[in-house]
């Protein structure tokens, strides 16, 4: 391998998708550079096509996009989320939150993944100290205390201070590590699409629990929603074989008339669920983000928004040891990165858990208990401004980027 075929950098992000491209333009803020290696071509990231995936952004993933450059290539396209509703099938209680009840900005926003991916491209083409190599794929890396070197299928060579792990939840760089996952399958599979109705949204999140699974429509702009549906497994592949109008027809079953009409206007994606966590987040000159460190049930919409806050704790670390003239990539700011994040990551785990536990379970007494409940929950006041933040996704020990501050 000649030198001219070596690329140096100082963080090698394996992955470029959402969390991996936001990776890089975290770092670059504050002039780290990258490479971000990624199998799909540059038209298939950018790629414009209404294929119906959504994102729930908390307030503090859109202050991050701010941060990096971002958000204003997709403010046009992003939907504030004024209300939360969550309700019992059937039940006449329900737990109803109102952004006006804990400060004067939205819990957060949906935006297409679509425009997310855009607004993101639009800003990496600008950005100087990341290098993006699509389609491009390791053929091997070693890691070592004296930094990373890792090979490309094309013949390139790449040396970088740390490597970071962003390939999604088969990540194949957790898997050389050894890392192994704690994790588990439900017995449900998420049907994802947008919708159309007759009656605007009102900024209002809806989610109702039925027997199957969460049923949830978001706000998107116009009379449109995200529509994430959840059903026993077995009986999902006879639900995407309908017609437009008989599945149509499943939605308004299930959603009622308060929206009037529905239908979708959107291709249908389902994927099946399960609840996975990695034992550790790094090992030698290496780090894990997004879904490559955890995964979980759609059903608090948090996903994106976890993996953001991975990418903002490991550049503020990243970035003080920087500032200090340290090895970016020693062991001591890798594990103030894993000890800052897992906290967080396994609250948020088991607590999607204990509700998808909690509200599939039709135990006449169980059921009875959770709906007073919700009941309880929206009476007092301590308890729901608790549950409010949390749904904003606005507690804890918060990364700069997510508190929309510069690193």
């Amino acid at each position: 391998m000649t030198d001219k075929n070596e690329i140096q950098t100082d963080v090698l992000i394996v992955g470029g998708g959402m969390i991996g491209v936001s990776q890089a333009l975290a770092l670059a803020s504050a002039g780290l550079r990258s490479v971000v290696v990624e199998r799909q071509p540059p038209e298939a990231l950018t790629a414009m096509d209404h294929d119906g995936r959504v994102s729930t952004l908390s307030y503090g993933s859109a202050a991050l996009f701010g941060q990096i450059g971002a958000w204003e290539h997709m403010a046009d396209h992003a939907e504030p989320i004024a209300e939360i509703r969550v309700a019992d099938n059937g039940a006449p209680l329900f737990l109803h939150f109102d952004h006006r009840e804990v400060g004067d900005r939205p819990f957060g926003f949906t935006v297409e993944n679509r425009y997310i991916r855009l607004a993101l491209h639009k800003v990496l083409a600008q950005a100087d100290d990341v290098n993006l190599i699509a389609p491009g794929d390791v053929r091997s890396m070693e890691r070592n205390l004296g930094g990373v070197r890792a090979e490309l299928s094309d013949g390139r060579a790449i040396r970088a201070a740390l490597a970071v792990g962003a390939e999604g939840r088969n990540s194949p760089l957790r898997e050389a590590a050894g890392i192994r996952c704690l994790s588990w399958q439900y017995d449900q599979t998420a049907i994802v699409t947008t919708v159309r109705h007759e009656v605007g949204h009102g900024g209002i999140a809806a989610e109702l629990f039925l027997p199957a699974g969460p049923f949830a429509l978001l706000p998107m702009r116009g009379n449109r929603s995200a529509l994430i549906w959840t059903e026993k497994g077995r009986d999902v592949p006879a639900l995407l074989a309908l017609d437009d109008a008989a599945f149509n027809a499943e939605i308004m079953a299930r959603a009622g008339d308060h929206w009037g009409r529905i239908e979708c206007d959107a291709p249908r994606w389902s994927y099946p669920l399960g609840l996975q966590n990695a034992e550790r987040y790094i090992d030698t000159r290496l780090a894990l983000i997004g879904d490559a460190a955890h995964g979980m049930h759609p059903v608090a919409g948090q996903g994106l928004n976890l993996g953001l806050r991975d990418v903002a704790a490991l550049a503020e670390v990243l970035i003080d040891d920087a500032r200090l003239g340290l090895d970016l990539g020693a062991g001591e700011a890798l594990r103030r990165y894993q000890q800052w994040r897992r906290f967080d990551a396994l609250t948020m785990l088991m607590m999607t858990d204990g509700l998808v536990r909690l509200f599939s379970n039709d135990i006449t007494p169980i059921r009875l208990a959770r709906v007073l409940g919700l009941g309880l929950v929206n009476k007092i006041g301590p308890a729901k401004r608790f549950f409010e933040r949390h749904a904003a996704a606005m507690t804890g020990d918060l990364p700069k980027l997510i508190r929309g501050e510069a690193l």
